[in-house]
C-alpha cells in the first residue's frame, strides 16, 4: 500500500510492528524482507513520487573543510531516495575492506565479507547484475578488477507496483520523521511532520533509520539532543567518522595495445592493488578507472610525455614506429581512512522548515589520502613499465604537489560513516546487527554503518547489508 499522506495512512487503520524511516536501497530492501516474512511494516518517505524544489530544500546544510557539493545536490529526497541519481555501477567490498590495518588508526569491522556473501545472489536480483567475476593479476601489486554497470535501479520505480500490492508494507509519503523519542533503553515514538505540518506523534515496536549517510545523524543527533541521550546513550561517535570516495583525474597513459585489457561496453577497465601492495606502502584501497582515449587524443597526450617526460621517448617512439599508437585517461577514486574529526554537526543557526537543525559537515582529506593518490598512480605506472605495457604520465597538480583542483569531480556521491557498526561503544553507534548500542528496538541501515569505505560504490554492499538485516530482523520480531 501507498499512501500520499499521513491522513489517508492512518485512514486504512494499518496497525505496523516496525517502523523504517527512508526508502532507498536499504529501507526498501529491509521493508521487503519482513513483508515477506508477514510481518507489518510502515516505510515513512519523507519525499513525495516526483522531485521537487520545496522538498529537496529540506538537505540544504553547510560544509566546512575541503570543497565539496552543496549538501541538496549529492543526495535526492523522494520516493527511492538516492537511488534516483545512481550510476549503477556496482562492486562488493573487497575482503580485505573488513580487515583492520594496522598503518590505519580505526579500521576494521565486527563482521567480514563471509557475513554478507550469503546475500549476493539476493542482491544480484534486486540490483539486476551478473555474476561478478574474480579479480585477475596483473603484477603482484595491481588486479584487474570488475565493476558491473547494472541497469541503475530506481527502487521507487521498480518496486512500487510490489509495494502498492503488499498487504503487510505501508508506504507513507511526504511524512517526515523529525524525531525520535527514547527512555535510554528504547525508542518510545517519533514527531511527524507531513505535508507541511505537524503531524503529531507515532509508535511502533521497532524502529530502523535509513534516510542515508547524512541523515542517519542528523535524526540521531537532534534525537539525542531533545531526548537527553535517550536514543543514542553510547553517543561519543554518533556523527564521526564521517567518508566519501575522493575522485580525481590522475593523469593519461600511452598502452602498447588496448588489448591487454578488459574493457567493458564504454571501453572501461579498473585496477586496484593487492593487500601485499598497501601493506607495502602503508596506503589504503584505491580504483584506478582507465578510459580509452579516441585516436584523435593520442597525439596531444604524447606531446605532453615529450615534454614532461623525456624518459619515456624512447619507448614511445618505438611504439609509433609499430602503428601503436593507444592513449588513455586514468582517474582515481580512492578510500578515505575513517578520523573522528570528519563528522557531521547540527548547526547552531540554521534550520529548516520543520524547526530541524540542517547539517554541517566538517570535512577534510588527510595526508594518508594524498598517499593513497600518488602511491597508487606510481605503483599502476610501475607495473605498466615492469611488464611492457605503457607509461603513465600524472596530472600536473599531483606531481607538483598542488592542492586539490575545484573544477573535477571531487568525489563519489558516496555518504559513509556516521553511525559505524563496532563493539568499542566510544568507537561506533551500532552493533554488528546494526542495531543501536544500549537500545532494544532502533535499528540503523545504509552506508552511515560502514566502517570504513574501500574502494567500491556502496549501493551493492549497502543492499547486502539490508538483506542481512531483513533477515536478522525478521527473526528477532515476534509477528
Amino acid at each position: 500500500m501507498i499512501f500520499d499522506s499521513y491522513e489517508a495512512y492512518r485512514a486504512a487503520n494499518f496497525k505496523p510492528k516496525v517502523c523504517i524511516l527512508g526508502s532507498g536501497p536499504a529501507g526498501t530492501t529491509i521493508a521487503r524482507k519482513l513483508g515477506a516474512a508477514g510481518i507489518p511494516v510502515v516505510v515513512l518517505e519523507a519525499g513525495s513520487r516526483e522531485f521537487s524544489e520545496e522538498s529537496q530544500d529540506f538537505y540544504r546544510g553547510a560544509t566546512v573543510g575541503d570543497f565539496y557539493f552543496d549538501l541538496d545536490i549529492t543526495r535526492l529526497r523522494y520516493m527511492g531516495g538516492s537511488s534516483n541519481h545512481w550510476a549503477g555501477w556496482c562492486r562488493v567490498l573487497d575482503k580485505q575492506d573488513f580487515e583492520p590495518k594496522a598503518w590505519a588508526p580505526d579500521t576494521g569491522w565486527p563482521i567480514r565479507r563471509a557475513d554478507i556473501e550469503p546475500y549476493l545472489p539476493e542482491v544480484h536480483d534486486i540490483l539486476d547484475l551478473p555474476d561478478f567475476r574474480p579479480d585477475v593479476p596483473i603484477s603482484d601489486d595491481i588486479r584487474w578488477v570488475q565493476l558491473i554497470k547494472s541497469p541503475a535501479v530506481r527502487f521507487g520505480e521498480k518496486f512500487a507496483g510490489e509495494l502498492d500490492k503488499s498487504r503487510n508494507i505501508a508506504v507513507v509519503l511526504n511524512t517526515y520523521a523529525t524525531e525520535l523519542a527514547g527512555d535510554g533503553k528504547r525508542v518510545t515514538g517519533a514527531k511527524l511532520w507531513s505535508n507541511d505540518q505537524d503531524a503529531g506523534a507515532f509508535s511502533a515496536d521497532y524502529f530502523i533509520a535509513c534516510t542515508g549517510g547524512l541523515e542517519n545523524s542528523r535524526l540521531l543527533l537532534w534525537s539525542n539532543q531533545r531526548s537527553n541521550g535517550g536514543v543514542v546513550p553510547n553517543a561519543t561517535a554518533l556523527g564521526r567518522y564521517w567518508m566519501e570516495h575522493p575522485t580525481f583525474e590522475g593523469g593519461n597513459a600511452i598502452l602498447a595495445d588496448y588489448g591487454e585489457f578488459e574493457v567493458d561496453t564504454v571501453n572501461e577497465a579498473f585496477f586496484s592493488p593487492t593487500l601485499a601492495a598497501m601493506e607495502r606502502l602503508r596506503i589504503m584501497n584505491f580504483g584506478i578507472r582507465l578510459i580509452e582515449t579516441p585516436y584523435a587524443g593520442v597525439k596531444h597526450v604524447i606531446a605532453d610525455l615529450a615534454c614532461t617526460a623525456p624518459d619515456m621517448a624512447e619507448w614511445v617512439a618505438y611504439q609509433l614506429s609499430q602503428n601503436l599508437r593507444c592513449a588513455a585517461q586514468l582517474y582515481v577514486a580512492w578510500e578515505q581512512a575513517p578520523l573522528a574529526s570528519n563528522q557531521i554537526e547540527l548547526s547552531k543557526t540554521d534550520v529548516d522548515h520543520a524547526g530541524v537543525p540542517r547539517i554541517e559537515l566538517h570535512w577534510k582529506k588527510s595526508e594518508l589520502e594524498r598517499r593513497t593518490l600518488v602511491e597508487g598512480l606510481k605503483l599502476f605506472g610501475t607495473t605498466l613499465i615492469e611488464k611492457d605495457l605503457g607509461r603513465v604520465r600524472l596530472m600536473d597538480w599531483i606531481a607538483n604537489g598542488e592542492d586539490y583542483p575545484t573544477n573535477e569531480e571531487t568525489a563519489g556521491h558516496h555518504h559513509m560513516g556516521g553511525t559505524r557498526m563496532g563493539t568499542d561503544v566510544t568507537r561506533s553507534v551500532v552493533d554488528a546487527n546494526c542495531k543501536v548500542h544500549g537500545m532494544d528496538n532502533l535499528y540503523v541501515g545504509g552506508s552511515s554503518v560502514f566502517c570504513t569505505s574501500g574502494q567500491a560504490n556502496p549501493t551493492t554492499t549497502i543492499t547486502a547489508l539490508a538483506c542481512r538485516l531483513g533477515d536478522h530482523l525478521s527473526k528477532v520480531v515476534s509477528v
